[in-house]
């Protein structure tokens, strides 16, 4: 896994198969990967990177939330590798809000989400946690974890109107105060 992968696009069929677990989690082949989507999510702009998006079938991603160009608004929060992981309450209360995806580039769709979920899950050191989060974070994490299940954001939104590209994204962000 030297070689820096390219980001699967919209399309490509591995985008929407069920992921597999990672068995050991502290396996060389476990820390590389986890190594390979900090660097690439970094590269990439990205808040969020899932292992299928990088053509691996793995049940694993990053959440990688920080002001950037792609999200100005985005909260700071340490990159956390969550390994395993499963979705274990939700919030009846569902928030709409503009999401983004290093696979679908170009576009911008406004998907409804959880307010907050919990999240149990493995870190990169091994080790079992059991985490509530909410708003933004919370929404990088069910858009990531939906990759693990063979969805993209495009799967949750009901009406094309709700699809708008880039460019009108960032006079939306940009315009609006």
């Amino acid at each position: 896994m030297s070689e820096k992968p390219e980001i699967l696009q919209l399309g490509n069929p591995l985008l929407y198969e069920k992921s597999k677990p990672v068995e050991a989690i502290q396996s060389r082949e476990a820390l590389s990967l986890m190594e390979l989507l900090a660097s690439v999510c970094s590269e990439s702009r990205g808040v969020g990177l899932a292992a299928p998006q990088i053509g691996l079938s793995k049940r694993m991603f990053i959440v990688s939330s920080k002001p950037n160009a792609r999200y100005p608004s985005a909260p700071y929060l340490e990159s956390e590798v969550m390994i395993n992981p499963v979705i274990t309450a939700r919030s009846d209360e569902m928030e709409r809000g503009w999401e983004g995806c290093l696979s679908i580039p170009g576009i911008r769709g406004a998907v409804p989400r959880h307010a907050w979920i919990n999240i149990d899950y493995y870190n990169k050191k091994g080790s079992f946690v059991s985490q509530r989060f909410n708003g933004f974070v919370a929404r990088i994490i069910q858009h990531e974890y939906d990759h693990l299940d063979g969805l993209v954001y495009l799967d949750r939104i009901g009406n094309t109107r709700d699809i708008i590209t880039e460019k009108e994204y960032y006079k939306i962000v940009f315009n609006s105060g």
